[in-house]
């Protein structure tokens, strides 16, 4: 809801002249700040934990930078007909984006998945994200992404990368503060995402560029988009199955190799994009709409699946009892007996 309010400030008020410098000073100092605080929020001993899972983690990449851009590649052949070239550029650079963290937990968890691979395969997307989606546009994108150029990549590394690396440097003395304001923190994150998306429509519309869009063409594009996410789930689902996964780890590879990250794709855009960035982002936002309602609806089916599940039920309680060491069972008995006698006793008196 603050997503489409903010596209609606942007149609009423949008940024023009020195306030529109202004906003593209803000957002630009918002995305810096914005990768800073995923560089210290990301643990090292945590990723280097979850390389344990290994094959997992490289289906998931696999899924998000291989599956999903040919995909992208071969909706080329719906323009003109169904997509116009900026929303084809859109589209493709959508496929291009890192998958999400959070989300990819909450649907896991829902479903009675692997949360700790879901945890680590969403950083390990993110992480990967920041070298891999720029050169993936670079070399797929190219002029088609109206202000893009390879020479876009400098400015990435000073705006994403670096402040990322300085994040992860100064985790250690900084991490107690981030923990202390996680809300205050939160907010930041949402604000900044809002900014970036205010700026980007703001220049939409001085330049005219919602003129190109019609209500068919966006009609077209939820299709499409509809398409890419029902195939993904599918492929994401039942290959893993193939490939000899688990139940569990099966869930945290569909949910956490089927989505994109808002959260990350709209400030890579913002950098890549230029003023095309309105248009850019627009296949973006609509795709995390879909996957969060439709993933939503997946996951609780996924649950009630484990709940008729015997076998399903029989590991989640097992794994949910703790450890026994039977040298402490026979103590603990044993108390028990000596609790027992003296109770017995005192009714005796």
């Amino acid at each position: 809801m603050a997503l489409l309010g903010t596209v609606g400030v942007a149609a009423l008020l949008p940024a023009r002249g020195a306030a529109a410098d202004v906003a593209d000073a803000g957002a630009t100092g918002a995305v810096a700040l914005l990768f800073f605080l995923y560089g210290a929020r990301l643990s090292a001993r945590e990723t280097l934990d979850g390389l344990r899972h290994w094959r997992l983690h490289l289906t998931v990449l696999g899924c998000t930078f291989l599956l999903f851009p040919l995909l992208g590649l071969a909706a080329r052949g719906l323009v003109p007909t169904l997509l116009t070239p900026p929303l084809y550029a859109g589209l493709l650079f959508l496929c291009l984006v890192p998958s999400t963290i959070q989300s990819s937990i909450a649907f896991t968890s829902i479903a009675r998945g692997n949360v700790p691979a879901a945890i680590c395969a969403g950083s390990f997307s993110s992480l990967a994200g920041i070298a891999l989606t720029p050169l993936l546009a670079a070399a797929l994108l190219g002029a088609d992404a109206g202000g893009f150029s390879p020479g876009s990549l400098a400015e990435i590394v000073v705006q994403l990368l670096l402040p990322f690396l300085l994040g992860q440097v100064l985790r250690r003395r900084i991490a107690a503060f981030l923990a202390r304001h996680k809300k205050v923190l939160g907010l930041v994150d949402r604000g900044s995402i809002l900014l970036v998306v205010y700026t980007a429509f703001s220049a939409g519309m001085a330049a005219g560029i919602w003129h190109q869009v019609s209500l068919p063409r966006l009609g077209a594009l939820l299709l499409v988009e509809a398409v890419l996410l029902a195939v993904m789930l599918l492929a994401s689902w039942y290959g893993a199955g193939r490939l000899g996964f688990d139940r569990a780890d099966r869930i945290a590879i569909q949910f956490a190799g089927s989505k994109k990250s808002l959260a990350a794709g709209l400030p890579m855009a913002s950098v890549l994009f230029g003023a095309q960035a309105s248009l850019a982002v627009l296949p973006l936002m609509l795709f995390h709409q879909m996957q969060l309602m439709v993933c939503a609806a997946l996951a609780r089916h996924r649950a009630r699946d484990a709940d008729r599940d015997p076998t399903a039920v029989r590991r989640r309680d097992q794994a949910a009892e703790p450890d026994r060491d039977p040298e402490l069972e026979l103590e603990l008995g044993q108390d028990r007996a000596r609790h027992q006698d003296r109770d017995l006793d005192r009714d005796r008196v």
